[in-house]
């Protein structure tokens, strides 16, 4: 099942994408015998009262997508996609966590996942700009996978996270790098208003299969910049939703990137930054892939 949001008329609204076409996920859940637990405008809404339920909707919602013509919004580039979760209680990141990135940047390998903080304003949707050009002039990619949490979890283990997470999306921590090292903390660099793409979708996890074998590529201008698999991940995404929410409870609809691979900008010889007028693709193995453009000054 593939989770999305789109722009209404009263505000953003959950949807699923089945093939190319959105469909309304109230509506959706309004014509499926099992949607016992209420019909919910929102994805993170939804994820609240299902999360525990998702495999059982995408073929509920596969046959109902035949039959509700009503809830028929559009196609994915007609219906007006926002980020797959618009109103998400936290948005967390995941630093250091490929062996290759860490060699780059020169540092030891970390003994615990080294986790930091973004905010709902910084996120934009799957077709909007990038934000940030008009504050930093060293803006810089970074393709990551992001989790997307489905039940609320807290001290879950090891073993048990994966059952907390809804699915997986493709998300750019584009990082304007001047203001990430102005001092010890990175928030400065990390949370631009409107700098953080991702989505289209929250793939579930049903779908997906394993999570620790899906091949990241990072595009510039079309130009192949960073190339892996979550395979070499240092920090599992099992590992990471155990660790924070042994510490901070994680309630749906939370979003958690997970990191990037070697082949940032900054650490290029010259660097790469990303300017005004340049696209950026983040393109996920069985997840989907990610295109946003640098917004003008």
């Amino acid at each position: 099942m593939k989770l999305v949001s789109y722009n209404h008329a009263y505000g953003p609204r959950g949807g699923v994408l089945i093939g190319d076409e959105v469909y309304d996920l109230e509506r959706l859940l309004a014509d499926a015998v099992d949607a016992d637990r209420g019909a919910p405008h929102s994805t993170r809404e939804f994820l609240a009262l299902y999360g525990d339920r998702l495999a059982e909707f995408g073929g509920v919602f596969a046959r109902a997508g035949e039959t509700a013509v009503g809830a028929l919004v559009g196609t994915v580039f007609e219906a007006g996609l926002v980020g797959p979760v618009t109103d998400p209680t936290k948005v967390l990141c995941v630093g250091l966590n490929y062996k290759d990135h860490v060699a780059e940047t020169g540092r030891a390998l970390p003994e615990y996942p080294d986790v930091f903080t973004k905010f709902a304003s910084t996120l934009v949707g799957p077709f909007d700009e990038i934000g940030g050009a008009d504050v930093s002039d060293k803006l810089d990619f970074e393709g990551e996978v992001a989790i997307v949490i489905g039940r609320r979890a807290s001290r879950v283990s090891e073993a048990d996270a994966l059952d907390y997470v809804a699915g997986l999306a493709p998300l750019n921590d584009v990082s304007a790098r001047d203001l990430q090292f102005r001092g010890t903390q990175w928030t400065p660099g990390k949370a631009v208003d409107g700098s953080t793409p991702w989505g289209p979708a929250i793939v579930t996890l049903d779908e997906i299969g394993d999570p620790q074998t899906l091949e990241l590529v990072t595009r510039v201008n079309g130009v192949e910049m960073q190339r892996s698999n979550t395979r070499h991940q240092i920090f599992p995404i099992a590992t990471i939703v155990s660790y924070i929410s042994g510490f901070l409870t994680l309630e749906p609809g939370d979003v958690i990137a997970t990191g990037t691979p070697q082949g940032i900008g900054a650490k290029r010889t010259p660097p790469v930054w990303i300017t005004p007028g340049d696209t950026v693709e983040v393109e996920i193995e069985r997840v989907g892939t990610l295109s946003n453009r640098v917004a003008a000054v």
